[in-house]
């Protein structure tokens, strides 16, 4: 998927700075890559539209900015983004210049397609998804936005892994082939999980209790820290 954005150039950095381009309404940026960089302030909501989509660093955008002297235009994916940590607003955001006729690795989400699996419907099972995205080398223009994986015909205890997947044209898959990436496993009784929540709850109290007397025995005077003496 491609996206237009249009950003401005900026020439100041810093805390202060990236707090007067907020209360603009814009955010600030850099995009760098291709052996240049340059520090930019843009609309957020365009970011957001694209991480919403969830095409993050699979959304190929056209950026073009403005500044003093002729406009200049980047072909530049998402590389990362600071929001706030409780509001969840955007921050700022990295962009990385690519070039259309060399390969660049991004990461693309993972879409569990088809209908409920066999060992989901048939056995009770539960479907696990280990990994929600692959790491991909491709050119710019042959990103997709998602990796489909059929798991209709997974039975108990079956799953997908990297190597299962096939990979579309022009597109290289760089994880583990051994990763699992979907699967169907056994669930968990209640019996078991209640006994591995006590035991988990139970460890560290056998640990404290072991661990006391060896802690009395510190206890020695010469231990103890003198007040410390006012400077003259």
């Amino acid at each position: 998927m491609q996206f237009v954005a249009e950003a401005e150039v900026r020439t100041q950095s810093g805390k202060g700075a990236a707090r007067q381009i907020r209360r603009t309404g814009k955010i600030p940026g850099v995009v760098y890559g291709q052996g240049r960089s340059s520090m930019i302030q843009l609309d957020p909501k365009v970011i957001q539209k694209i991480l919403i989509a969830q095409a993050g660093s699979t959304g190929l955008i056209s950026l073009n900015v403005q500044g003093a002297g002729e406009a200049q235009r980047y072909n530049a994916v998402i590389q990362d983004v600071q929001q706030d940590p409780i509001e969840g607003f955007l921050l700022h955001v990295d962009l990385l210049e690519v070039s259309m006729d060399k390969l660049v690795r991004v990461k693309v989400p993972v879409h569990v397609a088809g209908s409920v699996p066999i060992g989901v419907k048939r056995d009770k099972g539960v479907l696990h998804q280990p990994m929600r995205e692959l790491h991909v080398e491709c050119l710019p223009n042959a990103i997709p936005d998602e990796i489909k994986v059929d798991a209709s015909e997974l039975e108990m205890n079956q799953g997908i892994h990297v190597r299962d997947i096939q990979a579309g044209e022009g597109l290289k898959i760089l994880d583990d082939p051994d990763g699992m990436v979907v699967n169907v496993a056994v669930p968990i009784s209640e019996a078991k999980f209640s006994a591995m929540l006590t035991t988990d709850a139970a460890a560290p109290s056998a640990e404290t209790s072991e661990a006391a007397p060896a802690a009395d025995k510190s206890e020695t005077p010469t231990a103890a820290a003198k007040p410390s003496e006012p400077k003259k």
